[in-house]
């Protein structure tokens, strides 16, 4: 089964590539892109196999994004976010995880952010918000948007001081897509604001983050930020892969101007492609490491410890960190190659740099992991 997965994201990797340019131009991946992605079985990796989905081990979610990245970062973003959501299909009830999963080709998406604010209503919740970041939008049949539940416009609390964090679950023509996703890197991820307007969400269509609880083991054990942040530096060490290979390729045929000899043959040149290759094998050998630690009580059904979830959380950071610092390598190594538009190290640049954005893999990270492994009080809702 990995093997088969493995080959069909390699698959996917070479067709995003081959459209990597036309997708940076037009802000979205084709349709016909996520035709064949749906075709591959890509947007079902996350889904429990008793609704037809592969439900993977999460490494091989992991590679999935990775393999894909090398073709096109934007292309990788979509997956990551779309493959991600769908763990939520065990945090659902069995009813709406059923209609929302259970159909054939199902794509989700979605935004945690509260940027959304819901009221009771009968039969369910009202909502209206706008949410940024909202790649896969276009091509997705459901979308999430975080929302608070207020009443009279203030957040709603249980008795032990909890606000009510829901995740509502609205239809794709609930929602309306605006065009503001004008950036210099991720291009073609499509993650356009989208909004509702007193969107109408019936009863148990939303899961209440932080509270509900998985009903399945193994995977879906894997906290949910969590897992999305480990998709994020998926696609930091896919992209800097491609961005070694670009420049061994590149080397191997460049003359410097005033030089006699290839770029290849340049000490700076060799130590930096080497320092690169260190950086994305041991972030990616640390980020195995956490996994697999990881899914030893996730296996089981146990909840994973705090210690679990910061280690996850550590080394998802330092993936998407040392991967970029991989491709700034080999940006610098290229000379003046990658200032035009038409070097794939140009988009490979700035979509690293990008992915770094990622609140998921920032720099509080460290402060937030420290304070866990030495036993101090945190907030650990976030890991």
């Amino acid at each position: 089964m990995q093997d088969e997965v493995l080959d069909r994201a390699r698959a996917i990797s070479e067709l995003a590539n081959a459209q990597a340019d036309e997708a940076e131009e037009n802000g979205n991946v084709s349709r016909e892109l996520i035709a064949q992605m749906k075709k591959a079985g890509i947007f079902k990796l996350c889904i429990p196999s008793a609704l037809g989905g592969d439900e993977v081990h999460p490494m091989d979610s992991l590679d999935v994004i990775d393999i894909i990245a090398q073709g096109d970062g934007s292309t990788a973003w979509v997956t990551m976010v779309c493959a991600t959501t769908a763990l939520t299909s065990a945090y659902l009830s069995e009813e709406w995880s059923s209609r929302i999963y259970g159909q054939e080709g199902v794509i989700t998406c979605g935004v945690t952010a509260p940027s959304g604010r819901a009221r009771l209503v009968d039969g369910g919740i009202e909502v209206s918000g706008r949410w940024q970041w909202g790649s896969g939008a276009s091509h997705a049949d459901w979308i999430v948007g975080g929302s608070l539940l207020v009443d009279d416009d203030q957040p709603v609390k249980d008795s032990d001081g909890r606000i009510h964090h829901l995740l509502p679950f609205f239809a794709k023509d609930q929602i309306q897509i605006l065009d503001t996703w004008d950036v210099h890197g991720m291009s073609g991820s499509g993650s356009n604001d989208f909004m509702v307007e007193n969107a109408f969400v019936p009863m148990d269509r939303w899961i209440r983050l932080g509270v509900d609880r998985p009903r399945l083991p193994g995977l879906y054990q894997f906290p949910l930020l969590g897992m999305l942040g480990l998709g994020v530096a998926s696609i930091s060490l896919g992209v800097a892969r491609r961005a070694i290979d670009e420049l061994v390729e590149l080397a191997a045929g460049k003359v410097p101007v005033a030089s006699s000899g290839k770029l290849r043959g340049r000490a700076y040149v060799q130590s930096a492609v080497a320092e690169a290759e260190a950086a994305v094998r041991s972030a990616k050998a640390l980020m195995r490491e956490a996994v697999a630690e990881a899914w030893v009580p996730a296996r089981d059904g146990a909840p994973m410890t705090d210690k679990h979830r910061a280690l996850l959380r550590l080394a998802t950071t330092n993936a998407s960190r040392q991967a970029t610092h991989a491709v700034d390598l080999m940006y610098n190594a290229a000379g003046g190659t990658p200032v035009y538009n038409r070097s794939p190290l140009s988009r490979i640049f700035r979509d690293a740099h990008v992915a770094t954005q990622h609140i998921m893999v920032g720099p509080p990270t460290y402060e937030l992991v420290g304070r866990v492994l030495m036993g101090m009080e945190t907030d650990v809702s976030t890991l």
